[in-house]
């Protein structure tokens, strides 16, 4: 492909209008993302529950949210994208109310698991929508800045959040609802208008809408472990490092600069790189991500300063601006269309659920034989899971011009 790049103003231009209503919808979604920045620290605070109760309701929410793009997938494909993303939003913004009403441990427990199991059962229907949208040329593109619209809104969200949990920690529910609420407004009024792409009949649902195919394609399968990989071991940016960063001396603000850092180079360079992500070999660039994330928590396994920290964290974040950027375009590639919707919950699940279960548990595992075992056990698994990359480079590049051809011809 010819590498030619979008600056300035044209990163953003070229993407049709439904694509910049979810991107809006998204954003707003993502501004009002209150409650689970702030979910352990309330439930210890407010409902006064012991550390090891919080760790049990917390895994709750982790084994809901393994199932929610499961399940948001497979409704997406059987039921629909509009149904399956109105739904899964106005499911969870009712959730949302109901938990801050809750006062019981088994209200709490019931809430916090059926919002792990509704929270991110909309994404297989928005990516799939994107894809319904956005030709494969500008797809790497729009899924960029999708992701840096969740960015954004989040670092603006965990700002606000806490300003708001000092007023009264119960506006966080009904804040993250409202903002839920709206995205939900902006679906269903593009809905009545009757702009939303029709979904094509494709004839091709022999496997009756279950994951049984899905796990039958072996590429998917094996990009979907890689991911499971980078997922593990991104986690870690949340769980082990300030563990590591306070044997090393230095305090949780020193770990919020790093954070506030990570924010800030994915605002300032993911639309850039996505803008260009589309002229380059996909798979190329997301085992370069995949390298690039285990080399910069090797290079923490050097770090015993702020400075040598930063260093790591700009490394890692390189990283993960690739992964997302090619990440979502490279499951549309390889998903038929009347199985997007799975094939997105599935990678959804890897790298979201899957690895927020796993994470914890194998990083705090490796910390225990010390910060040397962990961070070169997570440098050896993305090398690992680079060069797997490597070696579906041909089926994923066959595939995904082979869904750009069908995609041409439809239009």
């Amino acid at each position: 492909m010819k590498a030619t790049g979008l600056r300035g103003p044209a990163m953003f231009s070229g993407l049709p209008g439904g694509f910049w209503l979810l991107w809006t919808g998204t954003l707003v979604n993502r501004l009002g993302t209150m409650v689970l920045p702030f979910m352990t620290l309330y439930l210890q605070t407010v409902r006064g529950l012991p550390l090891t109760t919080v760790g049990v309701l917390m895994a709750l929410f982790g084994g809901g949210q393994v199932l929610s793009q499961l399940i948001g997938g497979a409704l997406t494909d059987r039921g629909g994208r509009l149904p399956t993303l109105t739904g899964s939003l106005l499911a969870s913004a009712t959730v949302m109310v109901l938990l801050g009403q809750a006062e019981s441990l088994l209200a709490l427990a019931t809430g916090i698991f059926l919002l792990g199991l509704v929270v991110d059962a909309y994404r297989p229907a928005a990516t799939s929508l994107i894809a319904d949208l956005v030709p494969q040329r500008d797809r790497a593109r729009a899924y960029g800045l999708m992701f840096w619209a969740v960015g954004l809104g989040f670092s603006v969200a965990t700002l606000l959040g806490g300003t708001i949990y000092e007023l009264g920690p119960r506006w966080l529910f009904w804040v993250n609802a409202l903002a839920t609420v709206a995205f939900a407004l902006l679906i269903i009024g593009w809905w009545r208008r009757g702009t939303v792409p029709r979904e094509r009949p494709t004839g091709k649902r022999e496997d009756g809408g279950t994951f049984g195919a899905v796990l039958k394609d072996r590429p998917m399968v094996v990009y979907c472990l890689v991911t499971l990989v980078y997922g593990i071991v991104h986690f870690q940016s949340i769980t082990t490092l300030p563990l590591v960063m306070h044997a090393d001396g230095l305090d949780a603000r020193a770990y919020g600069t790093l954070m506030a850092l990570n924010c800030l180079i994915i605002v300032v360079a993911q639309p850039v790189v996505s803008a260009r992500a589309g002229n380059w070999d996909l798979t190329t660039v997301f085992g370069a991500g995949v390298l690039l994330l285990g080399l910069g928590f090797g290079i923490g396994g050097l770090a015993s300063s702020l400075a040598g920290y930063a260093c790591s964290v700009l490394v890692w974040t390189a990283g993960e601006i690739a992964m997302v950027s090619v990440g979502q375009t490279i499951v549309i590639g390889l998903a038929p269309e009347h199985s997007r919707g799975r094939y997105s919950g599935l990678w959804g699940t890897s790298w979201g659920g899957a690895a927020a279960m796993l994470g914890p548990l194998i990083g705090t595992s490796l910390l225990a034989g010390g910060a040397g075992l962990l961070w070169s056990t997570c440098l050896a698994s993305c090398a690992l899971g680079a060069l797997v990359m490597w070696t579906l480079r041909g089926e994923i590049r066959r595939r995904c011009a082979v869904t750009e051809e069908e995609h041409a011809h439809d239009r």
